[in-house]
C-alpha cells in the first residue's frame, strides 16, 4: 500500500490513497491544507500542529494519520 507524508515541521501527516474515501471532511474542517486542486494537495505548513491532529482524528476511513 502506498501512502504519502506532508510535514508542517512538527508533526507528519501520512496519507494512504487507496483507503481514502474522499468524504470531504479534510477539505471542509481545514480548507487552508487540503487542496485538491494543487499539487502537493496536502500543505501541513498551513495549520498548526493541534489544528492537524485533530483534523486527521476526524477522517472516518483512516486514510489520514499522523505521525510525530
Amino acid at each position: 500500500m502506498s501512502q504519502h507524508e506532508y510535514t508542517n515541521g512538527d508533526v507528519t501527516i501520512i496519507w494512504k490513497p487507496e483507503i481514502c474515501q474522499h468524504s470531504g471532511i479534510c477539505i471542509k474542517t481545514l480548507p487552508k491544507v487540503y487542496r485538491p486542486a494543487e499539487k502537493p494537495w496536502i500543505k501541513a505548513e498551513n495549520a498548526t500542529s493541534e489544528e492537524l491532529i485533530d483534523q486527521v482524528a476526524k477522517c472516518p476511513s483512516t486514510a489520514l494519520s499522523i505521525k510525530k
